[in-house]
Formats: structure tokens, C-alpha cells, sequence
């Protein structure tokens, strides 16, 4: 359909500085050996679907909520409720946060709520934590109360009631008033 024409690609001078590469990338002209990578735990969160990142130069006013994973490595203010949670070593929320999972590298200001909470090291938290199973790394800041919530167990199943036996009907004659004299009265019984 349509094409473009190759054009050379520009010559550089030969007197100017070579562009250095992007920290990520590796260059195509140099010949450098590959910096080592610090070996990360791998968390949970990047073995499992898309993770949405917020990263440390931006800022962030007003609430989030979803179901699905975040980064913090930049600034919130407001509260956060998301399925799964890493605030990064540069992350900082300031407001309540609630995930299932929940990784604390930076700062949070304000409660935290999860089903698992871990304070790495670096963290700093203030606020109260409610939490099923909590871990705290030595190191970690955190100024609060914990809670511990438990997974409220389904309410036992409570057997049917059993049908009451039959009872005899028991038939009784007219109550007639009794003269002076004290005459026995006769009740007849019949059982059904």
C-alpha cells in the first residue's frame, strides 16, 4: 500500500560525545559488560496478572479502588482498596488502605486493612493495621494498634426440627354443673 523511503540514517561527527544509553536498555554501540542485576525476591504479585504501576515522579489526589494489582512508587493522597498492593520503597500513601494482599516498602499514613499485611524492612507505617496473618521485617516502622480479624466461619447448619409424635386427642364429655351432691363424673377417652 503505501511506502516510505529509506533514508540513511544520519552521520555523527566524529568529535561528539557518544549518547549515553537508557538505564534499562543495553546499547547497541558499546561494548560494555551488562551491569549486575541485584537478584529481587520475586513477589507474588509478578507472577500473576498485569500489575498497574504508579511510578515515583508522579502524584496522586483523590481515591483508587479496583480489584486488580498496583505499584505505588509515587505519591497518593486519598485511600486505597485494590485487590493486591506493593507500595514501593519510594511510595507513599497518605490516607486508608485496604487490599487482600498488601507489601509495604515505603510509607503509609492512615489504617491499613488485608488479609495479609508484610512490613519489609524499609517501611514505614502510621496508622492501626487489621489484618489475618501480619508480618513485620526488623527494621520496618510502624506507630499503631493491630487487630487481628479472623475469617468469620459459616454459621453451622442446624439440624431440622423433627415432627412432634402424634398426640391423643383426648374427647371429654360437656362439663355439667354438678348438683349438691357429689356425683362422679365420666370423661371418655378415644385415642385417634
Amino acid at each position: 500500500m503505501f511506502n516510505k523511503p529509506k533514508s540513511p540514517a544520519p552521520e555523527r561527527p566524529s568529535n561528539a560525545l557518544p549518547i549515553p544509553p537508557l538505564p534499562d536498555l543495553p546499547s547497541p554501540g558499546l561494548n560494555r559488560a551488562p551491569a549486575p542485576v541485584p537478584a529481587a525476591a520475586p513477589s507474588p504479585i509478578a507472577s500473576s496478572r498485569g500489575l498497574s504501576t504508579l511510578s515515583s515522579d508522579l502524584q496522586f489526589e483523590g481515591n483508587i479502588s479496583g480489584s486488580g494489582d498496583l505499584q505505588i512508587d509515587g505519591a497518593i493522597k486519598g485511600d486505597v482498596r485494590v485487590g493486591r498492593l506493593i507500595v514501593g520503597e519510594t511510595g507513599a500513601v497518605e490516607g486508608n488502605v485496604t487490599a487482600d494482599y498488601l507489601e509495604v516498602r515505603g510509607r503509609i499514613v492512615g489504617g491499613v486493612s488485608g488479609k495479609q499485611v508484610k512490613l519489609v524492612s524499609t517501611a514505614y507505617v502510621d496508622g492501626d493495621i487489621t489484618a489475618e496473618q501480619l508480618s513485620i521485617d526488623i527494621g520496618a516502622y510502624f506507630q499503631g494498634r493491630v487487630l487481628q480479624s479472623r475469617r468469620e466461619a459459616p454459621a453451622p447448619i442446624a439440624p431440622a426440627p423433627r415432627p412432634a409424635p402424634p398426640v391423643a386427642e383426648i374427647e371429654t364429655a360437656p362439663a355439667v354443673a354438678a348438683p349438691a351432691e357429689d356425683k362422679p363424673q365420666i370423661i371418655d377417652l378415644k385415642s385417634v
